[in-house]
């Protein structure tokens, strides 16, 4: 989701590389996989596609082999990481969007949703601000399954994981990732922590509520993990060796597998789901990533960098942000529900995101004048101060209370 995609240069048997460009460029195949990421969550969420949520493993794993990279290669040119530089671009990668569309949504949510939902909304924003609102859902037990149509927010625990991951594993990597044997330890160190995450899984999988198993940042960093450890030079010494027509053709099968899963997963009463098959699934999603990283040029490289899913995965985060709130406020039975609903759903979330990538993301991430400097720091201040603001002066719904009087509004 909120990971650009970095380049990992690409194996390529008896040509040498790019050097000049190896560090702008980006992948095609592996924005590709985040656009099609979303659009299975997206679909998921409209009841269209029964295991689409499996696409946020996918996002999972991208992030952890693209930050896994990123770390690395800083270690090899550096000899060590700039923790305090790291964060920065992580803070400004994630927070201006997600401030935005907490902002906006809490707004919305006073002007036209349920005194209920407008109730949890303000309870769960200061979880969302601190990065933590997935174990905010686990203490409350509110099911993912059962209970997220009334929170604005349900969908951004899995931006708290990606954050609680980002804040621990560059100290990890730069612990173990130093010196000839630094890939070594660091891979060890990642199928090490998968598997134990793996294994925590297993221990919450038998629970009524499954938020635990399914929403725990222990539970769920084996994805983040598998990513890590494709990342590391002796796993892509070792896919180094497979022969690019052997590549593309795997590469084919598990990107067509992991369609099919999405497509024939029924939720969480799938057999097995939590003991191991997200993992598998995590796992087959890892050696693709490796796969299409190596070999961006193949047949499979080339569908999933095609025009639709990159454009889609170069505003995925933006995306995975606006459209849950969107789904959530826009009338049920608008157009008469189905897919005529979720055309206007997913048309309305994917002009915010594109919006707030022109004005907000790209703007800051790329620090554009009134982004940095004292000039930046009076603007953050300032978004800061206006967001607490919008949360503390929204009046608290009484019980009871409903949504607003339309046609007070509309004088009609």
């Amino acid at each position: 989701m909120p990971v650009s995609v970095t380049p990992v240069p690409a194996i390529r048997r008896g040509r040498p590389h790019r050097k000049e460009n190896a560090r702008q460029a980006h992948i095609a195949p592996l924005d590709g996989l985040r656009g099609l990421a979303v659009l299975a969550v997206l679909l998921f969420h409209a009841g269209h596609l029964p295991g689409g949520f499996l696409g946020v493993d996918l996002f999972f794993v991208l992030s952890g082999f693209l930050i896994t990279s990123l770390l690395l290669g800083e270690i090899g040119r550096t000899g060590g990481i700039a923790l305090g530089a790291f964060w920065a671009r992580r803070a400004r990668r994630l927070l201006p969007a997600l401030a935005l569309v907490g902002v906006a949504t809490l707004l919305l949510a006073w002007a036209f949703a349920t005194s209920s939902v407008l109730g949890f909304a303000l309870q769960d924003a200061p979880w969302v601000a601190a990065q933590a609102v997935n174990w905010h859902f686990v203490a409350e037990r509110i099911g993912y399954w059962n209970a997220s149509e009334t929170r604005l927010f349900a969908h951004l625990w899995s931006i708290g994981v990606e954050w609680q991951f980002y804040l621990v594993w560059p100290l990890a990597v730069l612990a173990a990732g130093r010196g000839r044997a630094g890939h070594a330890r660091v891979a060890l160190l990642a199928a090490a922590g998968a598997l134990a995450s793996l294994g925590l899984m297993a221990v919450h999988a038998n629970a009524i509520d499954t938020t635990r198993a399914y929403e725990g940042t222990d539970t769920r960093a084996f994805a983040l993990l598998l990513g890590a450890l494709v990342a590391t030079r002796p796993v892509r010494a070792l896919l180094a060796r497979v022969p690019c027509a052997v590549a593309d053709g795997v590469s084919a099968v598990l990107l067509c597998g992991i369609v099919a899963a999405w497509a024939l997963t029924p939720g969480q009463n799938a057999p097995g789901l939590f003991q191991g098959g997200l993992f598998a699934h995590s796992a087959v999603s890892a050696l693709l990533v490796a796969l299409l990283a190596g070999h961006p040029d193949g047949r499979p490289g080339r569908l999933a960098g095609s025009a639709v899913p990159r454009s889609l995965g170069e505003v995925s985060y933006g995306l995975y942000l606006w459209h849950w709130p969107v789904f959530l406020l826009v009338p049920a039975d608008l157009l008469g529900g189905g897919w005529a609903r979720t055309a206007l759903v997913v048309g309305a979330s994917l002009v915010a995101a594109w919006v707030t990538k022109a004005l907000i993301e790209d703007p800051v991430r790329y620090r554009a004048r009134w982004a940095r400097g004292r000039t930046g720091l009076v603007v953050l201040v300032a978004a800061v101060v206006a967001a607490a603001g919008v949360w503390s002066g929204i009046p608290r719904p009484r019980p009871g209370q409903g949504v607003v009087d339309v046609e007070r509004l509309t004088g009609g």
